[in-house]
């Protein structure tokens, strides 16, 4: 049987030596996964990210465990992981500080006050000051509360790139709403 070193080193010619990799690997990154999020969809996602990662980096691989590559994947998944958490700290205060938490948690049935209503006019038109794809990715994203699975299926894209799409316009939005520090002295 082959080790994990001599088939990330194969998997610079062969995608297929990296495929028995992840065959070999899959089960036990999405684990890991599983049980520090809870959450099934969110460990299917980080798993897929870790192992897109590890292709892109595959030839900086150094074996250094005996030929096995399960302490550089799970390395690589502790990253994925520390770098999705802080995405979703990022996401959630720019929504609070958008004012789209408190409007996706209000009642379906409330019928909004004109500040709310100005409020609503306010988030669109930042929002159409974006580009069409960031525009897009935060509106299924955060508005419509879609996972980025099916923001990325939406988009015709893959889910760490509708990840990125968010985060931009996320943050060109904190941007435009957060007064600049120039301003304020």
């Amino acid at each position: 049987m082959k080790t994990d070193a001599s088939l990330l080193a194969g998997a610079r010619e062969n995608p297929d030596a990296f495929r028995l990799l992840y065959d070999r690997y899959a089960d036990r990154v999405h684990g890991y996964f599983a049980r520090r999020t809870h959450d099934a969809d969110a460990a299917y996602d980080l798993t897929a990210e870790t192992f897109a990662q590890a292709w892109l980096v595959r030839e900086r691989f150094r074996d250094e465990a005996g030929g096995s590559a399960g302490p550089w994947l799970f390395g690589i998944a502790r990253n994925v992981l520390l770098m999705s958490v802080r995405r979703g700290r990022l996401e959630r205060q720019a929504c609070e500080r958008l004012g789209l938490l408190e409007r996706l948690d209000a009642p379906a049935t409330a019928i909004p006050d004109e500040g709310w209503a100005a409020d609503a006019d306010t988030a669109d038109e930042l929002l159409d000051g974006l580009p069409a794809t960031q525009r897009e990715a935060v509106r299924l994203r955060v508005l419509q509360d879609l996972d980025y699975t099916q923001v990325a299926a939406a988009l015709g894209t893959t889910a760490p790139a509708a990840r990125v799409r968010v985060h931009r316009g996320l943050a060109a939005l904190r941007a435009r709403v957060t007064p600049s520090q120039e301003s304020t002295r």
